[in-house]
């Protein structure tokens, strides 16, 4: 064995300790240290170590040279794209998945799978899905997403006799994929699955909204009478949190024949809070389901879950024919579900946040975040600086300068606030606008009053 390797390994137990401490204290420091932190030169890569110094030494290097230069996302107050942060308990799980570093797709390994198929049955509670789903994790909405089209593929194939995983794409032929405002990684999905970006058919919303237009999608489906179809619901868009009427969507299928995958990549999470769960009605309906977890189940990167009605056509598209691999059969090994061939225990985060916290635990969360929210839309509602442009339905707050709100000073706002608070760019109904949304487990009404602070600060300074 290498010598610092096998020191290493005689000090190990000290060394995860002190690896415990310099985790520890970054954690400690979230609440003062810059939220996102200024913009500086990267450090001259040096050669690749002839010889390695050992643990202690690459910690050390670490703290000095990358550390600074990491944003404060698992904190309070990173309020862009939809990013939660790591539970205690998510945190322990996950340490402990490194640890003991399963590839948790067979039946030939331990019982790694199995805690997967459990963790996704309390999943599925939570979102209130019936048995008739099944789950597996993947890495995240994108993928999640992709897993679902593909399985919405081979469902069109079974419709017209054909089999896209044996045949290819080409042998559907025209594809449409309907959506009123899908999100980016479906049409990245649609490349990468061969049916094309070009398969996405728009479809009207309703007024002043991002949720489809049920009467306009009916429209839709019946101007290719006789062909099957791929519809993408909303559960949750990503600059308003608007969610289609899912029952309505699903209520034309009696007219027209068409696979229903709902994205819910952090809407799902209304289903935890009374006041919003009539929000996510419907969602059972779905074929397909996507849920990112490492958004609002402050599980760690990376982690999500997708659901489906036809884990037959999952398995037909993924399966893996070795004879190395674990078999098929009725219950098919988590390695005939999903793109990948191998992937750390995922599940464990997750398992380990739900066991400590439970139901109860998490809805409180989520009522909180969503408590943040609405208080964040009425500070920049009555800051003359600022205009929200749409409603605060869950967890997101969609907002613009008053005046010119060009992406040039949007840009300024957003790095002038950016050591208090961090949110992103977007656009809706064609005005330039920045999106704050609350999905952190440790955010609290203090955290909204600084940033509100730091925003109004960064826009008077603006102009």
């Amino acid at each position: 064995m290498d010598r610092t390797l096998a020191a290493d390994l005689a000090r190990l137990p000290e060394l995860l300790d002190a690896t415990r401490d310099a985790a520890a204290a970054a954690l400690a420091a979230l609440d003062a240290r810059p939220v996102v932190p200024g913009a500086a030169v990267p450090p001259p890569t040096p050669p690749l170590p002839e010889h390695g110094s050992g643990t202690e030494a690459a910690l050390a290097a670490f703290a000095e040279r990358w550390a600074p230069r990491l944003s404060a996302s698992a904190g309070p107050r990173y309020l862009g794209f939809v990013t939660g942060g790591a539970t205690p308990a998510a945190l322990a799980g996950d340490w402990l998945t490194a640890a003991h570093d399963q590839n948790s797709n067979s039946a030939l390994d331990g019982g790694g799978q199995d805690l997967e198929r459990e963790t996704v049955t309390w999943l599925r509670d939570l979102f209130h899905l019936s048995a008739a789903h099944t789950g597996t994790f993947v890495s995240g909405a994108t993928m999640s997403n992709t897993t679902g089209l593909a399985i919405a593929r081979e469902w069109l194939g079974e419709r017209l006799g054909v089999s896209p995983a044996e045949d290819g794409a080409a042998a559907l032929g025209p594809v449409r994929v309907l959506s009123g405002a899908p999100h980016s990684s479906i049409a990245k999905a649609l490349s990468v699955l061969g049916l094309g970006r070009a398969a996405l058919v728009p479809v009207p919303t309703l007024p002043g909204r991002e949720a489809v237009d049920p009467a306009a999608l009916d429209r839709a489906l019946a101007d290719a009478p006789g062909r099957p179809a791929v519809v993408v619901a909303n559960a949750g868009t990503v600059n308003t949190v608007d969610f289609d009427d899912l029952r309505a969507i699903a209520a034309l299928r009696e007219r027209h024949d068409f696979w229903l995958h709902t994205d819910a990549a952090f809407g799902a999470f209304a289903a935890l809070s009374p006041e919003h769960a009539h929000l996510t009605d419907g969602l059972d309906a779905s074929d397909s389901v996507c849920v990112d977890l490492h958004k609002w189940l402050n599980v760690p990167y990376d982690s999500a879950v997708q659901f489906t009605r036809r884990r037959d056509l999952q398995a037909r598209v993924f399966q893996n024919a070795a004879a190395y691999l674990g078999p098929l059969g009725d219950d098919p090994d988590l390695v005939h579900l999903t793109p990948e061939n191998s992937h750390r225990l995922r599940a464990l985060a997750a398992w380990f946040t739900l066991h400590a916290y439970g139901r109860e635990g998490h809805r409180e969360i989520v009522e909180r975040d969503i408590a943040c929210a609405r208080s964040l839309g009425e500070s920049l509602t009555a800051d003359p600086y600022f205009t929200v442009l749409a409603p605060v339905r869950l967890n997101v707050v969609c907002f613009t300068l008053t005046h010119s709100p060009t992406p040039a000073r949007l840009t300024a706002l957003r790095e002038a606030a950016g050591p208090e608070v961090f949110v992103t760019p977007t656009t809706y109904g064609g005005t330039p606008a920045l999106r704050a949304a609350f999905s952190n487990w440790r955010t609290t009404q203090a955290d909204v009053r600084r940033a509100a602070q730091a925003l109004h600060t960064a826009a008077k300074e603006l102009g």
